[in-house]
């Protein structure tokens, strides 16, 4: 009734314990990008079915994993390598899911690790994703970042209570750092797709633009407005993060101003 689709590229860090956390009874999809390192040796010991599909992003890679990997099951779960979904989710996923006919896709809320610490505060939960999706009715669209996904809204949402747990960062700042320069690159004009499903607040990085104020801004949010002064040094490094990653944005945009 159920598939698990793993979206991996150089991923074999996270996918041993995001391989573990599934029930072995439940069929596992891999969308690989091009690893170079292990990541295709550990799937293949989980008996996985593999797929190659060369990075087009977030939404267009789900929808080669719904349309192109012979996958026949009602649902599907898309969980990324970092991530981990408790037990608790599939056993209430087995019980029936009893609001099942109500919804196409379960919007699952994620819980943040940095360096293996819980945050609780900084990142300003909750945080949706669009995971668990009827295979039948649903296709994912760019959100209004470019790098994101997101879903039309004609499909019925659903909203979960159980969160997964997101090991988004383990201390590699500079590989970090690359790979955010590139979505800042995308994410310099917000341009969100017609009809996209929206969260609150996706709504609300559209509606301020790209002034400077942001940069500010997104430090006060995370670290004083969310408590992540709560989490300690953690909670102010990931602050630092992402206020880096405003101001990458800032940067970005008034480049491609004064080029003009």
């Amino acid at each position: 009734m159920l598939t698990v689709v793993i979206l991996t590229k150089n991923e074999e860090v996270n996918l041993p314990d995001c391989l573990a956390a599934i029930p072995e009874r439940y069929p596992i999809v891999i969308v690989d990008s091009g690893s170079t390192d292990k990541t295709i040796a550990i799937a293949e010991s989980r008996f996985c079915r593999i797929y190659t599909n060369p990075w087009p992003g977030f939404a267009e890679q789900r929808n080669f994993a719904i349309k192109q990997c012979n996958i026949n099951t009602p649902w599907i779960l898309f969980v990324d390598a970092d991530e981990i979904y408790p037990q608790t989710f599939y056993q209430w996923f087995e019980s029936g899911m009893e609001d099942s006919g109500k919804f196409d896709v379960l919007m699952v809320p994620s819980i943040l690790y940095l360096r293996g610490k819980r945050l609780n505060h900084a990142p300003g939960y909750p945080i949706y994703h669009p995971r668990l999706v009827r295979r039948d009715t649903v296709s994912f669209v760019r959100n209004h970042t470019g790098h994101g996904e997101a879903v039309i809204n004609t499909c019925r949402i659903g909203y979960s209570a159980i969160p997964y747990e997101h090991y988004f960062y383990h201390g590699e700042i500079i590989e970090w750092m690359h790979k955010h320069v590139d979505k800042a690159a995308q994410e310099v004009k917000l341009q969100p797709t017609a009809d996209a499903v929206m969260t609150r607040r996706g709504r609300l990085s559209v509606l301020l633009g790209r002034s400077w104020l942001r940069i500010l801004a997104r430090f006060l949010y995370h670290f004083v407005f969310r408590g992540g002064f709560l989490d300690g040094v953690a909670g102010l490094e990931f602050a630092l993060m992402f206020t880096w990653y405003e101001a990458t944005i800032y940067v970005q945009a008034k480049a491609g101003i004064q080029a003009r």
